[in-house]
């Protein structure tokens, strides 16, 4: 038996949240959904944020714009700019630890993932870090990231899987990824591994060596 968390980044989105949100029900599955600002800004989109909290799922924010990677923003007021928004738009839909899913520029675990500025802010705001440590590259590979990720996850346990809730075509493969995990002997929760939190509550509990210049005299 083998533990996996999921977690959507980058939505919601209309064409293919829903249909995420009816098979993780229908499964019994919680999540993750690692929301973007500038997406919660619509309304229509926001409903589906709703949907997700009120399915028992976690809203995380994953910064406004996810543009550019907070390791490489200079301006502290940028950085968090980034973060505040998304936080005021996520307002009552957001989990008692104010989850912050760190932009990684295609799934990296470097220093381009947090600044010192970021780091400063989310620990004065009480924000937990939730970084990841099995992302298959479904926004790659939408029709061949499902054994990747079985192996990946496999090899984490605890496994924190990334994926993306967008139109890529990679979530028509949820379903049969699901299937094998399960086949496999894994068991999906939401219990955070204690490796992919680097902070928690505001609370530096995990080295940030490697995740943010200067982070040595962090860690």
């Amino acid at each position: 038996m083998h533990d996996i968390v999921l977690s959507f980044d980058n939505g919601p989105h209309a064409a293919t949240t829903p249909a995420v949100l009816d098979l993780l029900a229908r499964r019994g599955i919680g999540a993750i959904f690692c929301v973007l600002g500038e997406r919660l800004a619509r309304p229509e989109l926001r409903r589906l944020a709703e949907r997700a909290h009120a399915e028992g799922h976690w809203v995380a924010n994953h910064t406004y714009t996810h543009s550019v990677p907070l390791g490489h923003l200079e301006n502290g007021d940028r950085v968090r700019r980034e973060i505040d928004l998304t936080q005021e738009l996520i307002g009552d839909l957001a989990h008692p630890d104010r989850l912050f899913r760190p932009f990684g520029g295609g799934g990296n675990l470097d220093e381009r993932l947090l600044s010192d500025a970021a780091v400063e802010h989310l620990v004065e705001g009480g924000y937990t870090v939730v970084t990841w440590n099995a992302v298959p590259g479904d926004w790659r590979d939408p029709h061949g990231w499902v054994p990747i990720a079985l192996q990946q996850c496999k090899a984490a346990d605890p496994a924190l899987l990334v994926l993306h809730d967008l139109p890529t075509g990679a979530m028509a493969h949820l379903e049969r990824f699901l299937d094998l995990a399960e086949e496999d002997g894994a068991r999906f929760v939401l219990d955070l591994p204690e490796s992919c939190v680097p902070i928690r509550r505001g609370e530096i509990v995990g080295s940030l060596e490697g995740l943010v210049s200067d982070a040595g005299s962090r860690a």
